[in-house]
């Protein structure tokens, strides 16, 4: 069964970073893609950024080109998003997911950018 757990988010002031994780366990991580999503309130859950399998290609929202990475452990089961010069619009629950099974969703973790 997949099983994801987001973790790192929090406060943040606008300009400012954070590091999100997300452990995962249940399915042979390295063979497949990741995915981070984001939902604001009253938003629909749209998608932020993508990883193939051995993290040798990504793809980003054009929202968010520039100012967020996502990579990957392998040996760690572990997907992150590096998100840097945040703006309050970024604030949102962002989410990790495995495009193979597309139901798969974890608790999320809080964004706030805010002064």
């Amino acid at each position: 069964q997949v099983q994801l757990v987001e973790s790192g988010g929090g406060l943040v002031q606008p300009g400012g970073s954070l590091r999100l994780s997300c452990a995962a366990s249940g399915f042979t991580f390295w063979m497949y893609a990741m995915s981070w999503y984001r939902q604001a309130p009253g938003k629909e859950r749209e998608l932020v950024a993508r990883i193939t399998s051995a993290g040798g290609r990504a793809d980003y929202a054009d929202s968010v080109k520039g100012r967020f990475t996502i990579s990957r452990d392998n040996a760690k089961n572990t997907v992150y998003l590096q998100m840097n010069s945040l703006k309050p619009e970024d604030t949102a629950v962002y989410y990790c997911n495995v495009p193979a099974w597309p139901d798969s969703w974890g608790q999320g973790t809080q964004v706030t950018v805010s002064s």
